[in-house]
């Protein structure tokens, strides 16, 4: 397709930027690529739905049936259990590990392949969970799940990162988080519709997840591959004719120069160290620790902690079992519609900006919900209905900011700022160090929140003042800096990183990093 919409604009001074119009096409393919974050989504937010259901927890947790069900019943403890909180993060330990996998798939065999991987994974998870007759089958469900999980969280940002252009990078990728906010919300309304389905409803919810998994699948065989993994696997001649077709001009001369010379690069440094072991050089330690540390903060806004639990949370703080599914609907809307914010503002003020916004709106909330139920919340009773609707509205505030900030960019920065040589294998641990802390949080949340109570929210704010003090001090914005120019734009010209790459009279410096 070689409409779409001219950009006239020129580059700011010192900037360069390619020429070629915003496709229609490329536009589309970031819209069926995203489709691996509604897979993601729907089942982060059905998790939740699930568990809350007493059909289901009858057929596979009775013991959680019954605490649940007593007369006094501690509110903060009622769903402690370790088996419980295995089936919401037996999916994240096999993202983990499939984490690694799908970076040599996305190497050898290209990113829409892996993404087809990911759907086919999904499909057979959705199958096993929504028949399973018993505990064993239903988590063997959920591994395959995170099988899939693991591959699409793999490819599908990098694959969207390659294809868009520079000045609509943050817009594009950020598709992805918004299918993963619009599958906790179409989870959460089928949570909400699946309730009063007996004893079935949960059958049908788990089974949901089939749907996103298949639109992924055909959409997948009607897009094209990136032109980097094109180019990257011996293809470039093709690649050449694929980013002419995403940028709907023949004259891609410039980009297709810097292209090859990045797979050229990466070919050879890859010859003499494999990737993952180039990780350790001290030149890969800036976008490593990037990466890392913000799949590790985005875990620790106990942003997931909320999504998954939601329902459970709702339940404790006095809300009937309906009133507590509608209340994740609402927080799930709040998302949905936050995470546009992001598309619309990223590209205009940067990652920083929105990063540090969000973590002083989101530790005001977090404190202000830990005061009221600290204050107001009893073990065994409700904080009465004004109280109640408070908590909802902040906890929607707490939605919001991270739906514009930590929710979208825990993806795209990692996803922009490695080289083409580390880029596949350090993208890999940051999906696996993001299903790692995920599965570590999806595990222990309810027991945590069994032991501190409402305390753990100010657990949560403490780390949102740890995250903002490490984006005021080490992060860089990449704004516009073409994804092949990451290194020489920005971490040689960081006040800290800059000490990790010599430059011949500075050598010694590198050993400071």
């Amino acid at each position: 397709m070689a409409g779409g919409l001219a950009v006239s604009k020129p580059a700011a001074a010192g900037r360069r930027e390619f020429g070629g119009k915003i496709t229609w096409y490329v536009w589309i393919c970031g819209v069926v690529a995203a489709t691996s974050g509604l897979m993601f989504g729907y089942d982060v937010g059905i998790s939740g739905g699930v568990t809350a259901m007493d059909d289901f927890l009858v057929r596979f947790f009775p013991a959680v049936y019954a605490r649940k069900h007593r007369a006094r019943e501690n509110n903060y403890c009622k769903f402690d259990d370790q088996r419980l909180q295995l089936f919401t993060s037996s999916l994240y330990l096999a993202a983990l590990a499939a984490s690694f996998a799908a970076s040599r798939a996305c190497t050898r065999f290209g990113r829409r392949r892996t993404m087809q991987a990911a759907s086919a994974f999904f499909l057979a998870g959705s199958a096993l969970c929504a028949g399973a007759a018993g505990l064993a089958m239903l988590i063997v469900g959920r591994v395959c799940l995170g099988v899939g999980v693991g591959f699409g969280n793999q490819a599908a940002p990098l694959f969207l990162s390659e294809i868009a252009p520079a000045r609509i990078r943050g817009a594009l990728n950020i598709l992805f988080q918004l299918n993963v906010t619009v599958g906790i919300l179409v989870a959460n309304v089928v949570n909400y519709f699946a309730a009063g389905v007996h004893p079935a409803g949960w059958r049908y919810a788990l089974g949901g997840a089939a749907a996103p998994a298949a639109v992924l699948f055909v959409g997948s065989l009607a897009i094209t591959e990136t032109p980097t993994s094109l180019v990257e696997r011996g293809r470039a001649e093709e690649g050449r004719r694929t980013l002419e077709k995403i940028r709907g001009t023949a004259d891609v001369d410039g980009e297709f120069a810097e292209i090859r010379a990045a797979c050229d690069a990466a070919a050879a440094l890859n010859a003499e160290e494999k990737p993952y072991r180039r990780l350790l050089r001290p030149e890969s330690r800036p976008p490593l620790v990037i990466a890392v540390a913000m799949q590790v903060f985005q875990q620790f806004t106990g942003i997931n902690a909320i999504m998954f639990y939601a329902p459970v949370l709702f339940q404790t703080m006095g809300f009937g079992a309906a009133g507590s599914l509608l209340s994740a609907v609402v927080t799930g809307c709040v998302n949905v519609a936050s995470t546009v914010v992001s598309i619309v503002l990223v590209d205009r003020v940067g990652r920083r900006k929105l990063l540090l916004e969000a973590c002083a709106q989101m530790l005001v909330a977090q404190a202000a919900v830990g005061g009221i139920m600290v204050a107001h919340v009893r073990a065994d009773g409700s904080p009465g209905r004004a109280w109640a609707v408070a908590i909802v509205v902040l906890i929607c505030v707490y939605v919001s900011s991270f739906a514009w900030s930590w929710g979208p960019l825990g993806w795209l920065i990692p996803s922009e700022t490695f080289p083409l040589e580390t880029r596949a294998a350090g993208f890999s641990i940051a999906v696996s160090s993001n299903m790692l802390f995920t599965f570590l949080i999806a595990q222990a949340f309810l027991s945590m929140m069994c032991a501190m109570r409402a305390f753990i929210f100010f657990f949560f704010a403490a780390w949102i003042v740890v995250m903002g003090a490490f984006v005021l001090v080490l992060l860089p914005e990449t704004k516009g800096v073409p994804i092949d120019e990451m290194v020489g734009r920005v971490w040689r010209r960081h006040w800290f990183w800059k000490r990790c790459f010599g430059d011949g009279a500075n050598e010694a410096r590198v050993n400071n990093c």
